[in-house]
């Protein structure tokens, strides 16, 4: 059983040990103690230890989840402050080296230091069974030996050179055969270094993704005990680590006990909410773990969550959940569109998969900023659908739309800007009934009885359905022992307070 404890600071206790209660501060001596401004913030160790077990949980658990995961050339923006900054600094080097070099004698003091730096990076780029090319790299750069030729006068660049090129071109992966030949051709010494170490980091970058490929299914073979053991450490250093995964836990209890309303239309079949019981017995039996967690799953896409809410053992999959969230709003308004516009086709146009795929990618590129101007987004939309449809009709040799309906289909689809709209709402209420049913009877089942009305966007949702269905199934495999002891703790609190409404 993971330990999970509550602890209470004494600090933040009214009473001192012998049960005296501690007098308040008064205003002006909580003022007297406060420290300056100018007081630099300090950082523990443990602060620090905490930060980088975070990060290499982050790190595991994102190769395991993501299969598409690589390490990828921090791309700059040319005009950004970053950018410019960075080239500044790198140019400045670069110049001074160059002063170095041109000096009379000279000066070799930092190459040496950027060729022992080229050494230790190919040293790193070493399978673990290369010992004879590590001796003979060792050997070649001797930064001793390397010393003492230029005191001497007796470097030779050149070769140098051409000991590291080829040394480069026998490690570096295929892709980077052309760059490191490219460097071959460069005469000048601080344009071929600064080439060195451009190569280069593309090569630790090769060698890291290869380590990923290589890691990965063993670690897909131990995620589960390996991030359990991880999140295990970080909460025996913060033990209230889990407060808003109770907080979660507890409101997704919440919505499955309360009875949902008997008057709602989509009460029985669209809600949101998954029943625990089929038989209505929720004030009989409790509501079951995984019940609980698939509620709680769905309100993280569903709802909007707050920074200071959102459960921590999600936290590192916030910014996906939060990624599926807008595409499951924009699958919404996609599939309103091209509802409102084949009831103005008559079908016929909707039967060519190629004028729904054209609709599709003009919806996509004109609702891209829907969520920050909705309005404006629909006004283009519905301006170039009706325009498609009406073009559509008459090159089928069918009647074009009239002003009449043309009107009424400009209207319709504006309409689905507003959030009370009758077709988004029953769109997002079905959208929301297959993600029920992915995580209740498995994403095989679910395709086979897809809803209606969703049939245009049943590819993006499908693949939508997949990423989330797994990743909640990990996280649920993974967290679950923590999960159980929550919600029993949340039971035991809720019979406890019934218990003491009831009469003697």
């Amino acid at each position: 059983m993971p330990k999970s404890k509550n602890t209470t600071s004494k600090a933040d206790s009214g009473e001192s040990e012998n049960g005296v209660q501690k007098p308040k501060s008064s205003s002006k001596d909580h003022r007297d103690k406060t420290p300056p401004a100018s007081q630099p913030v300090v950082i523990s160790t443990e602060n620090i230890e905490t930060v980088t077990d975070v990060s290499k949980l982050s790190i595991a658990h994102e190769i395991i989840v993501n299969q598409d995961f690589v390490v990828k050339e921090n791309d700059l923006s040319e005009n950004s402050l970053e950018s410019k900054f960075v080239e500044s600094m790198y140019n400045a080097f670069w110049d001074h080296l160059k002063d170095q070099l041109s000096s009379t004698p000279p000066d070799y003091s930092c190459a040496l230091e950027l060729i022992n730096n080229i050494k230790q990076i190919l040293v790193s780029l070493l399978l673990p069974r290369q010992n004879r090319l590590k001796n003979e790299i060792e050997e070649a750069l001797d930064m001793d030996l390397l010393r003492q030729e230029t005191e001497h006068g007796a470097l030779d660049v050149p070769h140098l050179s051409n000991y590291i090129l080829n040394l480069m071109a026998l490690l570096c992966a295929p892709v980077r055969d052309e760059a490191v030949q490219e460097l071959e051709s460069i005469k000048d010494p601080v344009e071929l270094l600064r080439g060195i170490f451009h190569v280069l980091g593309l090569m630790k970058m090769d060698m890291v993704n290869y380590t990923i490929k290589n890691i990965r299914p063993y670690l897909q073979e131990h995620s589960i005990q390996y991030e359990r053991a991880k999140f295990q450490e970080l909460l025996d250093k913060q033990p209230n680590f889990l407060d808003c995964t109770t907080k979660w836990m507890t409101r997704a209890a919440t919505d499955i006990t309360t009875p949902l309303p008997s008057t709602s239309v989509f009460a029985s079949s669209s809600s949101s909410t998954i029943s625990s019981s089929p038989n209505s017995k929720t004030d009989l039996e409790p509501p079951s773990l995984t019940t609980v967690l698939y509620q709680g799953y769905l309100n993280l896409v569903l709802r909007d969550y707050g920074s200071e809410e959102f459960p921590e053992t999600l936290l590192m999959d916030k910014a996906r959940l939060q990624n599926m969230k807008s595409k499951l709003r924009h699958l919404t308004i996609l599939a309103s569109v091209l509802l409102v516009a084949r009831s103005f086709s008559c079908g016929v146009l909707f039967s060519s998969p190629e004028f729904v795929d054209k609709l599709k990618c003009i919806t996509k590129a004109l609702t891209e900023d829907f969520s920050s101007k909705p309005e404006e987004s629909m006004l283009s939309v519905s301006d170039q659908v009706s325009q498609e449809i009406h073009q559509g009709l008459k090159d089928t040799g069918l009647t074009a739309l009239s002003s009449e309906n043309r009107a009424s289909l400009v209207g319709q689809l504006r309409n689905i800007a507003k959030k009370e709209n009758c077709i988004r709402t029953i769109i997002e209420q079905r959208i929301h009934l297959f993600l029920k049913c992915c995580l209740i009877r498995g994403m095989q089942e679910s395709l086979l009885d897809f809803p209606g009305g969703l049939l245009f966007i049943e590819p993006e949702l499908a693949e939508l359905g997949w990423k989330f269905v797994n990743l909640m199934h990990h996280n649920q495999h993974v967290f679950s022992p923590y999960y159980a002891e929550i919600l029993k703790r949340i039971i035991s609190q809720t019979n406890g307070e019934e218990s003491e409404e009831k009469p003697i």
